[in-house]
């Protein structure tokens, strides 16, 4: 063989060689660990992983070929130390850091893999500002805060408490957890009122501090979010407060879980300390495998005399163990080698030990990534995919109750189904939202061994009164009146809210805060402004509850009914000899004659032929005519009408003589016995049309309502304060530089006509509202408050209250005694139209028939008297007769008016009459035609 051919053959066995190098898989990968070893989840943590470890390496259906080699750092709940553990873990070309347990230290460690490429999978770190958009290669392989927020503010709202007090360690796990507690606290309308930020690492008088400044505070929903390793301390000097007494509710996140699954009932000292609260553990559906794993790890740690017990954490670092060892057998499956560059930009400066040059960027670390992000398996914790946001799928939470050596499971959470009593597993099965409905969680034993749900805060126990706003008006004193100093403040509302407030089951001390000099009237609107700006806790006095105002106050249910209405001022008629005349107008006299005299004119048409009464001379029937029409008025007509279109007609026509006879004697009465309103304002619309001045009260929302809501034009209103200038502006009325009505709410105006009774309380209020105390959005106090206010409405207080104050006699009268008008056409004129057509139809009627008659009689033959006959010549002398005979027809307008006058029944007897003569004349007939025929 030639030197060419063994340089062919050389080449080949060297590509054979680089080939079959490539594609072989490396006998070991080192993956990192990164936890403090002596931490509640790290003594779980660990022990956990080594035994996955062990279990991959020992599995040949993963990586086959390929064992996991684990390097573990302990960070020792140090930021700086986890930070130089973290990078000497870099140093040793690791492909994944499972880790860390630290929300803080994984903030920075994953900046430190951001740079290097190297995956981060945590199995601790909750904190939700751990995000994928800011730190790429950081994949949480546990649950999120963000859901564990969402469960508590859940809880919060199952109890409809509105308020909580977030009690967290002041660290980046901490201030994670509570911001997104705060915003899952919003979606249900509540939010914290006070956080009590402690420093990490603490000592007790810190915590004392803390927790003394948080028990001042109203709400007594404390939720602690804290380290597993010095949370403990919290309700030691807790229950040294007193803070863990009957009113109390205490929503701890799943720390408490790890450290109490970790300590045996028997182990844990401070057990007295934690009765009663709610506790969020993470949840992990049962199963075979976890029951196997379970065993194994109790069965070590008793060999290895390891004394802490298993948490949930343990269950999610095994299973990250898995997730890393399933990435990396696709990642070498898909021919990925496992190689590391050196990064340029990291290089040691003269003289400096750092040594940051060992540092490698792993070449394959997006690749990696992406794998990790396709895991799909079951694991311990049930199923292990990541959602597109690179959180698990099916985050869940059990909840649980403290209570004797032990705690018990009293419901579940998800973001599935919300709070359950069934199991997520369950749940799943089912459409969202529907089998659950409504949510529902087991009882609770609550601090101090009550069974009765807390309220969940007090009137906090800072030494500051409740800052009471109360405006200060020109007018109206039975509302509002203030003496001497702020503390001498008295008037109907006041009373209303003292005597609500001493209902409530604990003291509210109050200090009133006045508002207004007392010349003019307070803006009211800017007053509640004050309460939504926290310069006021409250405000008390005669606020409407108006839309705008719930949008930024809280107000207490109504203590009472209010409206708008309006006031105009009104007159005494004068009485006169002409006053029967004033129930109808002109043209309703007019109108009323008229229809009179056409319903007798009618009535005679339809009598006339039948009818003897109605018959007679020309001046007798005129007569008639007009007695029976008026004399229908008092239903004392002697005539009786026999036809059945006579009575058909009169039986209408009495029936409207009842209405209007009804309606003059009703307007009659009212004319001479109300009062006129002087200004022409009946109501609403009447006033909405006019262009006349409109009074209102100064600093009320009826300006803004007429304005906006009735789009009455600015400059028609005038503001008025007191009681006198309402007097004097309707007195002078528009005419004169005053108003033609006020527009105001009812119960100033039963005030202002208790003073004055020369204006009355025009048409109805066409607003419903009433007063209320206003508080701060979402103040507990408020529906306290409402409910007191309840109680006074059952037993009756609340009226007699408001008779003690409103005890002047009222000279209002009921509103329908106030401008009675005059009755006219527009009030009758479907009633006469209805009476003329029926009259109308009547004499149709009867000219049909008179027709029918007329064209009977003038068809039938007369039968009169032959003329000069010759009964000798019979046959010539008939034909003669006959031509000579002609029937008697009534053809002219003369003869038909002559027809219509004749009675009806002489009519029939002469048809009759003729009919048989013309019978007779016929057989006469026929014989003589005989007679000439036989000749």
């Amino acid at each position: 063989m030639g030197t060419p051919q063994l340089m062919v053959l050389f080449l080949v066995l060297a590509a054979a060689a680089v080939s079959a190098a490539a594609g072989a898989r490396p006998s070991a990968v080192a993956v990192g660990a990164l936890f403090t070893y002596d931490s509640t989840i790290g003594r779980a943590a660990r022990l956990a992983i080594e035994l996955a470890v062990d279990d991959v390496n020992a599995d040949r259906t993963v990586l086959a070929g390929t064992n996991l080699n684990l390097i573990t750092q302990d960070t020792n709940c140090s930021g700086f130390l986890g930070t130089v553990e973290a990078l000497q873990l870099m140093e040793k070309n690791v492909v994944a850091v499972i880790g860390p347990q630290s929300s803080g230290i994984g903030h920075v460690i994953s900046h430190v893999v951001n740079e290097l490429h190297v995956p981060l999978l945590s199995f601790a770190a909750t904190d939700p500002t751990l995000s994928a958009s800011e730190y790429p290669y950081f994949l949480r392989t546990t649950i999120s805060d963000y859901f564990q927020m969402n469960a508590v503010a859940s809880i919060v709202d199952y109890y409809q408490w509105k308020e909580v007090t977030a009690i967290f360690v002041d660290d980046d796990y901490g201030r994670g957890g509570v911001s997104a507690l705060g915003d899952a606290l919003a979606a249900k309308r509540a939010r914290i009122s006070y956080k009590a930020a402690i420093p990490p690492n603490s000592n007790t008088d810190v915590i004392n501090d803390v927790l003394f400044r948080a028990n001042m505070m109203e709400s007594r929903v404390m939720v602690v979010h804290v380290n597993p390793d010095t949370g403990m301390n919290i309700f030691s000097v807790a229950n040294k407060l007193q803070m863990m007494a009957s009113g109390y509710v205490w929503i701890v996140t799943d720390w408490l879980a790890a450290v109490l699954d970790s300590s045996g009932s028997r182990d844990l000292k401070d057990m007295s300390h934690i009765q009663g609260l709610i506790v969020l553990r993470q949840h992990t559906p049962e199963s075979d495998t976890k029951n196997k794993f379970i065993s194994k790890w109790n069965s070590v740690a008793r060999n290895r005399s390891i004394t802490s017990g298993l948490n949930s954490y343990g269950f999610y670092a095994y299973d990250s163990v898995w997730i890393v060892a399933r990435a990396i057998d696709q990642f070498l499956d898909s021919g990925q080698q496992i190689n590391f560059s050196a990064d340029p930009r990291l290089h040691d400066s003269n003289g400096s030990s750092l040594h940051l040059s060992t540092l490698k960027i792993f070449d394959g670390g997006e690749q990696m990534l992406q794998q990790l992000l396709l895991t799909n398996f079951t694991g311990l914790t049930g199923p292990v995919r990541f959602d597109s946001d690179r959180n698990l799928i099916r985050p869940a939470y059990e909840i649980l109750n403290v209570g004797g050596s032990g705690s018990r499971l009293i419901g579940y959470w998800s973001n599935y189904s919300g709070l359950s009593a069934a199991a997520p597993e369950i749940l799943y099965q089912k459409p969202p939202n529907t089998s659950t409905s409504p949510q529902r969680l087991y009882n609770v034993v609550w601090p101090g061994d009550s069974t009765t749900t807390p309220r969940g805060w007090v009137f906090p126990n800072d030494g500051q009164p409740l800052r009471v706003g109360v405006p200060i008006k020109a007018s109206f004193k039975e509302l509002v009146s203030v003496g001497r100093g702020p503390d001498n403040i008295t008037g109907y509302c006041i009373d209303i809210f003292n005597t609500a407030v001493r209902l409530l089951p604990y003291p509210v001390p109050c200090q009133f805060v006045t508002i207004g000099d007392g010349t003019k009237n307070p803006n009211y609107d800017d007053i509640i402004n004050m309460v939504a700006a926290n310069s006021l806790d409250a405000v008390v006095g005669d606020f409407a509850i108006v839309r705008n105002r719930t949008k930024i106050a809280e107000f207490t249910q109504p203590y009472i009914e209010s409206g708008l209405v309006i006031v105009a001022p009104v007159k005494h008629a004068t009485s006169s000899a002409w006053a029967f005349l004033k129930p109808f107008t002109l043209e309703m006299w007019c109108v009323t004659g008229a229809l009179f005299i056409f319903v007798g004119i009618v009535v005679w048409i339809l009598e006339h032929r039948t009818n003897e009464e109605f018959r007679g001379s020309p001046r007798r029937q005129f007569i008639t005519i007009f007695w029976f029409s008026f004399s229908t008025m008092f239903f004392s007509h002697r005539q009786n009408t026999v036809s059945a279109l006579g009575r058909f007609v009169l039986i209408i026509w009495l029936f409207v003589v009842l209405i209007i006879n009804s309606s003059y004697t009703a307007s009659l009465t009212s004319i001479l016995t109300v009062q006129q309103l002087s200004t022409g304002i009946t109501g609403l619309d009447n006033l909405i049309s006019s262009a006349l001045p409109i009074g209102y009260q100064a600093g009320k929302f009826t300006r803004n309502y007429l304005i906006e809501e009735l789009n009455i034009p600015e400059s028609r209103l005038v503001p008025l304060n007191t009681i006198q200038e309402y007097a004097d502006a309707l007195n002078r009325g528009p005419k004169d530089g005053g108003v033609a009505a006020i527009v105001d709410e009812m119960p100033y105006v039963e005030i202002f006509l208790s003073y004055h009774c020369n204006f009355k309380i025009v048409g109805q209020a066409f607003t419903k509202e009433g007063w209320g105390f206003a508080f701060q959005r979402d103040s507990p106090l408020a529906a306290d408050l409402s409910t007191a206010i309840l109680q006074l409405s059952e037993s009756g207080q609340l009226q007699r209250i408001h008779d003690e104050w409103f005890n002047r006699p009222s000279c209002a009268s009921d509103n329908s005694d106030v401008g009675a008008t005059r009755l006219g056409l527009e009030s009758f004129w479907g009633l006469f139209l209805m009476c003329a057509l029926i009259c109308v139809f009547a004499l149709v009627v009867f000219f049909i028939r008179v027709c029918w008659q007329y064209s009977q009689y003038s068809n039938s033959e007369a039968v009169d008297e032959p003329s000069a006959a010759d009964a000798a010549a019979a046959a010539a002398v008939t034909a003669a007769a006959e031509r000579q005979r002609r029937p008697t027809r009534l053809g002219s307008f003369k003869e038909m008016i002559l027809f219509v006058d004749k009675k009806e029944e002489e009519v029939r007897r002469t048809m009759k009459r003729r009919s048989s003569e013309k019978d007779n004349n016929q057989a006469a007939g026929s014989s003589d035609a005989q007679l000439v025929a036989s000749g």
